[in-house]
């Protein structure tokens, strides 16, 4: 079995990677710049440059699956992955790839089953725990997703998405120290994306740390100044902190970028009314 390196086409939170707040996939690899380039059409362009000289080489298939899968394209993705693995049976990195587009066009089966045979070829494979952990936690399967976030974890695995999808699952059973742990090793691996940021953020107002929860929204919207929830969420901070200005501001922001965020407008009613709050639940 010949070693490649991993070709994954997503980024993190995942990650609008293709992920926004707590989508799984949202964490991933890279900043949104590497991605627009990866999946810009003059790269899908000389990929099947490529492609046309060397129709039999499955690295090339997947390279440009990954190209497409990041411009969107998942079908032709499919194709590409499924091209690749026609060639090279033995290609689990390409059966990763593409139970991760499947599993985004919602067949989930097929994503499912192409997640375990990466596992059969390579049961030290991070990715494909991480992925099939995902497509257990979007189908409400807490401990299946847990024991693959875990394993991904014991595996030693830089991934950011293993230590910040297994958070989400700790926040929403109120086990907010774990969440905040494992958010801020998302962070430790990749400080550029916002998601970990603002999912740390709602977990230290949950226990009453409202300082840190303010840097953290504040961090997130710097990362990603389009980033509603954001925003919502430092609007929250600053409203819970008594300034009130800065909520009114904030929560402006975000409904500047989602006219429809709820943080956002609830925030904004609250103010307007003169009802404003000690303590709400902040939103991913």
């Amino acid at each position: 079995m010949r070693k490649r390196k991993p070709l994954e086409f997503i980024a993190f939170m995942g990650l609008a990677l293709w992920l926004a707040g707590c989508t799984p996939d949202s964490l991933g690899v890279g900043d949104a710049t590497d991605r627009e380039v990866v999946g810009s059409p003059a790269n899908i362009a000389s990929l099947s440059e490529v492609i046309k000289t060397n129709p039999k080489d499955p690295e090339s298939y997947n390279m440009r699956g990954t190209a497409f899968g990041e411009a969107g394209k998942l079908s032709r993705a499919v194709e590409d992955f499924t091209n690749a693995i026609n060639l090279d049976p033995s290609f689990y990195q390409a059966y990763a790839n593409r139970g991760l587009a499947l599993g985004r066009l919602g067949r989930l089966e097929e994503a499912r089953q192409d997640y375990n045979r990466a596992l059969k070829l390579n049961p030290n494979f991070d990715v494909a725990y991480i992925g099939r952990g995902d497509l257990h936690r979007e189908a409400g399967q807490v401990t299946a997703a847990l024991n693959n976030y875990n394993r991904a974890i014991q595996l030693n695995t830089t991934d950011p998405r293993a230590y910040h999808n297994r958070g989400l699952i700790y926040q929403s059973q109120g086990q907010h120290r774990f969440a905040i742990d494992d958010f801020s090793t998302a962070i430790g691996l990749n400080n550029k994306a916002p998601e970990p940021y603002n999912a740390r953020g709602i977990s230290y107002l949950a226990v009453n740390d409202n300082a840190n929860a303010l840097d953290d929204f504040t961090i997130a919207v710097a990362r990603d100044e389009n980033y509603a929830d954001g925003w919502a969420n430092q609007g929250l901070a600053y409203e819970q902190k008594g300034n009130i200005n800065k909520a009114r501001a904030s929560y402006n922001r975000a409904l500047g970028k989602q006219s429809t965020n709820l943080t956002a407008r609830d925030g904004l009613k609250r103010i307007n009314s003169g009802n404003t709050i000690q303590k709400q639940s902040a939103s991913q």
